[in-house]
């Protein structure tokens, strides 16, 4: 198995289809949900760490013959839901047998 881990307050991992049209509909799903300029009272980016909450920043994914197993149209993403992009790291540790 392997596990990928984004050490990240506002970075998240998700596993789906890398499509520009549903890209942008997870970008509408997340503004719907949890709105950019909601009556937060964290400054500037309480979003970014309200959006985190409901998705993680961890998955684990069975590793087959020496390669991660993805469904056919899956993709592993990073999302940033912070303000601005930033640097950011992903700790990925292979578990088991080799």
């Amino acid at each position: 198995m392997v596990h990928v881990f984004a050490p990240h307050a506002t970075g998240i991992l998700i596993l789906t289809e890398n499509e520009y049209g549903l890209l942008n509909d997870i970008k509408v799903f997340l503004e719907k949900v949890i709105p950019k300029h909601g009556a937060y009272r964290h400054p500037s980016n309480a979003h970014s760490h309200l959006r985190s909450m409901l998705l993680p920043p961890d998955k684990t994914m069975p590793v087959i013959d020496g390669h991660v197993e993805f469904g056919t149209w899956q993709s592993l993403l990073f999302v940033e839901t912070d303000v601005y992009p930033r640097r950011r790291t992903v700790t990925i540790q292979v578990i088991g047998e080799q």
